[in-house]
């Protein structure tokens, strides 16, 4: 792979949207993969980026129904309800020597994709960010941050390497860490609560921080109970640290706006892995199997 790279992006909302403007403002061919409509929205009207932090602009992009080439790099960006769906815009035999990074939530996803792909083919994408799409093609980018963690895995460190430079190049905090379970687990400690206790309580982060901070607190320990009995440790302080002091008061998680939205929520793909890693490890999650269960009540059928 060379300094500008094809680069495909399967899903179009909140993530794709973003990583696939700044990708494209920074130099490299981006090929958005999205159904009929979307793509002909993309190719007509282009991808409007509106953000405090990267700027706003319209950006040129391709968009396809499906991957025909094999590109240099894929980001799988869909929601993990939309996953094997949306797989089937990305067939094996179009792949070539391509790298598939996925930046989903939950922990299962990874699995999937390199049962498709294949082991060598796939590594482990983290993104913390709040980016929503807004209307076909406009995407809203609200965080102060956007920090994307990558790990090889079994896929080879020189591709991943070459991804995040590029990653980095469009303006992302990219760090690339070496445990790929450490890396999804870190991201779940913080998305778990972030995700589920504003969505049960229809509230945004600071009246959970400054409310219900207990709550937070409870959530966050079962999370990293469940990840010792797996095998990963994770620092309790400094996901507490992260959801007190770096999360904004006003911030929605992409759940909470689901379920406003009366769209199918990613509960399985998050609180369902708290759960079924706990009970694999024999750990207690009371207060998470609480807010996964009054969420089911209201969740909207995949």
């Amino acid at each position: 792979m060379d300094d500008r790279l094809d680069v495909a992006v399967l899903g179009a909302g909140g993530v794709g949207g973003l990583l696939a403007a700044l990708l494209a403002r920074s130099g490299h061919h981006v090929t958005v993969l999205a159904r009929d409509a979307t793509a002909d929205h993309l190719r007509r009207h282009g991808l409007e980026l509106r953000s405090d932090a990267y700027g706003d602009s319209v950006e040129t992009v391709s968009a396809e129904p499906r991957l025909e080439a094999a590109p240099d790099l894929v980001l799988v960006t869909v929601k993990a309800t939309a996953l094997e769906d949306a797989l089937a815009l990305v067939p094996p035999g179009s792949l070539g020597q391509a790298l598939v990074v996925p930046f989903l939530n939950g922990l299962d996803h990874v699995d999937l994709l390199r049962s498709r792909y294949g082991p060598s083919h796939v590594a482990t994408g983290t993104i913390r960010v709040e980016s929503e799409r807004v209307s076909p093609g406009v995407v809203v980018h609200r965080s102060p941050f956007a920090l994307v963690e990558l790990a090889a895995g079994q896929a080879d460190p020189a591709q991943v390497q070459v991804a995040a430079d590029a990653l980095a190049g469009a303006g992302l905090s990219v760090t690339v860490r070496d445990d790929d379970r450490q890396v999804l687990w870190e991201k779940l400690s913080v998305l778990a609560p972030l995700a589920l206790l504003p969505t049960s309580f229809a509230a945004p982060w600071g009246v959970l921080r400054d409310e219900h901070w207990a709550a937070v607190e409870s959530v966050v320990g079962e999370v990293v109970a469940a990840a010792l009995a797996e095998g990963v440790e994770l620092d309790e302080g400094a996901v507490l640290g992260f959801l007190r002091d770096r999360v904004p008061d006003d911030m929605r998680s992409s759940m909470q706006k689901d379920a406003a939205s009366s769209q199918p929520l990613e509960l399985d793909a998050i609180g369902g892995a708290v759960l079924r890693a706990a009970r694999r490890g024999g750990t207690e999650a009371p207060v998470t199997q609480r807010l996964v269960d009054g969420l089911a009540s209201i969740a909207i059928p995949d």
